[in-house]
């Protein structure tokens, strides 16, 4: 009876920590994928006319933003404000869990392994989570990009495996898929890396100077203060604009390269071109303007 107990006991013990872990990963996983998916469902539209705006498309480059969004239901129907968004759904998941869990692996990594602030630490394990979203998911940006950008009655794409089998039959296999990677990461390392920075210092501060003013007790521990949800949402949307803001003028160059042959000018779109011919064209500024100003907005 004594060893049944104690090997039974041992039994408990050991996968203690591990189902911890499962469980922890698992909302993880969940909480930052089906987040995502509600952020930009909420947003498409608005997304949808960013896309159109910065690559210039033929119909609706002559209009602003609000315009656009007038436009659009008028000539594609209303949900042609939703195209591209089935393939954004099916690429946000993925991407948005693998953001977050990417961010407190390389986080814990980093910590033990260097002897540096916590906010380096933020700032390298948000700039690498970001990476490595990123990568696993591009293809699907590409497509959701390229049927995004269409306008009914001039359709290239009929859905989004005919996008994947048009782009890898005729732009060389997988590397059509990679279009634009370059100025995706190097635009990713800081929009990712000051996002979770800029949030992880204003949590610290406001939790650390106005602890009864901001935070509240924590669900799982109430010893542990955490944010309340509408300081945490403020934080979230100062810490997203302040990365938009840094890393857009690459966010043009990255569309306009994902479209590739979608574009007429398709010869230009090459990373040296666009940022140093395409995009400092004076007729073309004021509208990036305007879209920066969108971009912020749906961050």
């Amino acid at each position: 009876m004594t060893t049944e107990a104690v090997s039974s006991g041992t039994r408990a013990q050991i996968p203690a920590p591990v189902q911890k872990d499962y469980y922890y990963w698992l909302r993880s996983f969940t909480a930052g994928g089906v987040a995502g998916c509600c952020a930009k469902s909420t947003i498409a539209p608005l997304d949808r006319v960013k896309i159109l705006l910065q690559a210039q498309n033929p119909h609706y480059r002559h209009l602003g933003v609000f315009a656009t969004l007038k436009a659009v239901p008028k000539k594609e129907g209303f949900l042609g404000l939703y195209k591209g968004n089935g393939a954004m759904m099916i690429r946000i998941f993925p991407y948005g869990a693998i953001q977050f869990m990417a961010f407190d692996i390389y986080k814990k990594f980093l910590n033990t392994q260097l002897g540096m602030s916590v906010h380096i630490h933020r700032l390298m394990a948000g700039s690498m989570a970001g990476m490595t979203a990123v990568i696993c998911t591009y293809p699907l940006d590409v497509i959701r990009v390229r049927l995004a950008f269409q306008v009914t009655g001039e359709h290239r794409y009929t859905g989004i495996i005919n996008a994947f089998q048009t782009i890898y039959l005729t732009e060389g296999g997988m590397s059509g898929f990679y279009r634009g990677l370059t100025p995706t990461i190097i635009g990713m390392a800081p929009y990712a890396g000051f996002s979770f920075f800029t949030f992880g210092t204003l949590k610290t501060l406001g939790l650390t100077h106005f602890p009864e003013l901001l935070g509240k007790p924590s669900l799982d521990n109430p010893d542990v203060l955490v944010l309340k949800t509408h300081i945490n949402l403020m934080c979230g949307g100062v810490a997203g604009a302040i990365a938009q803001t840094i890393s857009y003028p690459l966010d043009v160059a990255r569309r306009r390269m994902q479209l590739g042959a979608s574009l007429p000018d398709f010869d230009k779109c090459c990373f040296y071109n666009i940022n140093y011919n395409i995009i400092p064209q004076k007729h073309i500024f004021l509208t990036l303007v305007l879209i920066y100003i969108l971009y912020v907005c749906v961050c």
